[in-house]
């Protein structure tokens, strides 16, 4: 592990060395100068809604990531900081001078001699439909409009730089890997190369064999990365399949995909499905009712373990989904309104809040025993029962609150529930309800709140080794934020090995962000504690290209496996990408590209 964790720093380390450092005098944004031997293939122009955005001065942005606001195109410098902290709704381009670099999904790192386009909703479309790697981009800060080209240039330097890409990997594993088959990836190599040629000695036919090229690169990168036998290869699925056949059919798409754990949602928007004698006990919705007369979990875990597929319980511990509580009488916070959680500024409120930045989402309170009493003695029910391989801890924390530094911070923040109020006042002798953040006590509030997760954590991990279950839990790799805005302290269920494995979900595209957020875990969890990679590329609909180099990412930091989020994103041109390699030995792709070649010679 020490060694996992050097590799990682030293390729962390290796890309910030890259980048030079920021000088005042290069801020400003020049503006881009046709080369008169290139040709250009599409020219647009967009509207800035703000540089550098600020609460004060980008109202429409205030209450979200990054400061960006719905439908709006916003550039970020340096003088912003060090990364956009943006969310995954939108899309944004990275610039070093006047060329783009890389495309991210969120939360891109600022490169120092440049500046990140960031765009949702119609400025993400834009985005899309304008940007490449390699287009020029020229800004005016005057009239705060955006210039982009797309010329033979552009399809020269993507390709150029797509190769660079697949040389500098195969180089890593010919390195790393005594047994390295580096073959295919170098024919794919050599003739991108060929089409390069081409493309710069006819200008006006670059994209054309630029794109060949590319076209090449990008075969060269499905094949660059080996297959790893002890790498933990999962997906997370929402079972929406109501039939044998149609659950069959799934595996057996999986099986061939070369997935080898399925993380299947059992317990979700506060119900189950399978028929739970938990939930008859407490009188809540006995089964979700799209799976009435049918046992789709037992179907799931006896055809998985047929094909080799483990199974995990992907458990939505504290949310009870966006329904209303008044639309059934058996749902659980009809039932049970005083389990509800409560933010400070909806503590007199006559109904129950939801969450407005998680899909309008209703929370149960951790701190309240009798939530986890129920929750316990479900996951001991679905253990006891099915028998899977694992369960999968999901919303194991408090709803999502502002960052620190919002002046109304601790008025967005939950747990204000009587049962916790009146907890913590006779443990301090104060009501939480009158502590601000500057007073000396908010630090011993954030951490009951905290605490009250651990706890839970603790009990399921119990049940789980009385029973030979791994237990796992999706985290927030950001262990100060995942504290300071949703009171999950992960780092203490490592140290206290209350956990077998994090699951954290990468909401990005970038390799270089999700580098960042493995190497924060690995320096604060156990050695003990395994780690597995939640890939979010499919679900973000992000190129193949960058779902290769984030599971180049996860080889380079000696993860345990990764997952994808999740199988409804999970479409033809990925399992395809992943099944050249990555999740399939070499020799098993010989054998079925042989297979294809005899079916379509007639031997059969």
């Amino acid at each position: 592990m020490k060694r996992s964790i050097f590799y990682c720093l030293i390729l962390f380390l290796t890309f910030f060395a890259c980048i030079p450092a920021f000088a005042e005098e290069d801020s400003e944004l020049n503006q881009y100068i046709i080369n008169p031997n290139e040709v250009i293939f599409n020219q647009s122009q967009y509207m800035i809604d703000v540089i550098d955005p600020q609460a004060t001065t980008n109202t429409k942005g205030a209450n979200y990531p990054g400061l960006r606001g719905a439908n709006q195109l916003v550039i970020y410098t340096p003088n912003f900081g060090f990364r956009t902290n943006t969310n995954e709704f939108g899309t944004e381009a990275i610039v070093e001078g006047n060329t783009v670099t890389s495309l991210s999904g969120a939360d891109s790192l600022i490169p120092a001699g440049g500046f990140v386009i960031s765009g949702h909703g119609s400025a993400k479309k834009w985005i899309n439909e304008n940007l490449m790697v390699g287009a020029k981009v020229y800004i005016n800060p005057e009239t705060k409009t955006i210039d982009s080209y797309i010329t033979s240039e552009t399809f020269l330097f993507g390709a150029k730089e797509r190769i660079k890409e697949v040389q500098n990997l195969m180089t890593y594993y010919k390195i790393h890997n005594p047994y390295y088959n580096q073959r295919r990836t170098e024919q794919s190599i050599e003739k991108a190369e060929s089409f390069i040629q081409k493309a710069q000695r006819n200008s006006e036919n670059a994209q054309k064999y630029a794109s060949r090229a590319i076209e090449y690169a990008d075969s060269a990168l499905t094949t660059v990365i080996p297959y790893d036998y002890n790498e933990l290869k999962g997906v997370w699925i929402r079972p929406t399949y109501f039939t044998v056949d149609e659950i069959v059919n799934v595996l057996n798409r999986i099986a061939d995909a070369g997935i080898n754990n399925v993380f299947i949602e059992t317990y979700y928007h506060g119900q189950t499905i399978f028929p739970s004698k938990t939930m008859e006990k407490y009188g809540f919705l006995t089964q979700n009712p799209l799976y009435a007369g049918f046992d789709p979990l037992r179907i799931w875990i006896v055809e998985a373990h047929k094909r080799g597929i483990k199974v995990h319980i992907w458990f939505e511990s504290f949310y009870v989904g966006n329904k209303s509580p008044e639309v059934n009488p058996k749902y659980i916070l009809a039932q049970k309104p005083e389990w509800a959680n409560y933010q400070k500024k909806n503590i007199d409120s006559e109904t129950i809040p939801y969450s407005v930045s998680e899909h309008n989402g209703y929370f149960l309170d951790p701190a309240n025993p009798e939530v986890q009493d129920f929750l316990c003695e479900l996951i001991q029910e679905i253990v006891l029962k099915y028998r899977p391989d694992g369960i999968n801890l999901d919303y194991i924390r408090y709803p999502q609150s502002l960052t620190p530094n919002f002046s109304n911070y601790d008025m967005s923040n939950w747990g204000y529930t009587k049962y916790a109020r009146e907890d913590f006042q006779k443990m301090f002798g104060i009501d939480p309800i009158e502590i601000n953040t500057t007073d000396s006590l908010w630090y011993f509030w954030k951490s009951y709140r905290a605490g009250k997760v651990t706890d839970f954590v603790r009990r399921v991990g119990e049940i789980c080794r009385k029973n030979n279950t791994a237990i796992t839990a999706v985290i927030f790799p950001n262990k100060e934020l995942a504290f300071d805005t949703k009171l999950q302290d992960w780092s203490i269920w490592s140290y206290n090995n209350f956990i077998d494995g994090f699951t954290p979900l990468f909401l990005t595209c970038d390799d270089k962000t999700a580098l960042n957020l493995m190497g924060n875990i690995i320096n604060n969890k156990s050695p003990r504690t395994k780690l597995y990679a939640g890939l979010f590329v499919t679900f973000m609909n992000g190129a193949n290209s960058d779902l290769i180099k984030q599971i180049h990412a996860a080889r380079t930091c000696k993860l345990n496996g990764l997952i994808i989020f999740d199988y409804a994103h999970l479409k033809d041109n990925y399992i395809n990408t992943l099944t050249e390699s990555i999740f399939r030995p070499l020799a098993q792709t010989r054998q079925q590209e042989n297979r294809r070649t005899n079916y379509r010679d007639g031997r059969r």
